[in-house]
């Protein structure tokens, strides 16, 4: 089995800092003894304290929790307005698919391949073409009890880069393949950094 990375940094940074001691300090054996004991139990502290606050952060993470700190606002039009209209709202929001709603019911999604495929591609005026006629009307849904990891895998089977989540027939937002992956790839190994950061904040 594979020594955790932070375990790793752990021992290493003990290992400099004894030998700093032994080096730089005449101190009798058995007090730096204890003062290696002692450093060994705090980076033990400090790496249990690392692995749960980053055990949250992982691949068993729902939906809901990327929604609550990244996606705070619900971009979303009428099946009514103009594609030209819609993809202007994506362009000044910088996003790649737009959510249609009928009151508070999800008609559909609008996305960036919509307007390349069944606008642009099939040769429609997007300033004449209502969104009702080219927008995706079964777009797959999931709920915010997903895991990170279990969307990720929609998104990859499905081939769809777009999950719409709602609860209860209520619309809670959308999440991109590009959200997932941001989320996901945070998810990695401590480095030297983090350790001493969080070494910091337990002894303050």
């Amino acid at each position: 089995m594979r020594t955790p990375y932070f375990l790793t940094v752990s021992a290493s940074m003990l290992f400099v800092t004894g030998s700093t001691l032994a080096a730089d300090v005449e101190l009798p054996a058995p007090v730096l003894e204890w003062s290696f004991y002692i450093l060994l139990l705090f980076a033990f502290f400090v790496a249990i304290g690392i692995f749960f606050s980053r055990g949250k952060n992982g691949k068993n993470e729902m939906l809901s929790g990327l929604l609550d700190r990244e996606i705070a606002k619900i971009h979303a039009v009428s099946p009514e307005i103009s594609v030209t209209e819609c993809v202007r709202q994506m362009n000044e929001h910088r996003i790649g698919a737009m959510l249609v709603m009928d009151g508070d019911r999800l008609a559909g999604i609008f996305t960036e391949r919509d307007a390349m495929t069944r606008v642009l591609g099939a040769g429609l005026d997007p300033a004449h073409t209502v969104i009702s006629e080219v927008m995706t009307t079964d777009p797959v849904v999931v709920s915010p009890e997903t895991t990170l990891e279990e969307a990720m895998g929609i998104v990859t089977h499905k081939r769809v880069r777009h999950l719409p989540v709602a609860q209860n027939g209520n619309v809670l937002g959308m999440v991109s393949s590009g959200d997932l992956t941001h989320r996901l790839v945070r998810d990695k190994p401590v480095d030297i950094r983090e350790l001493v950061d969080v070494a910091g904040k337990m002894k303050g």
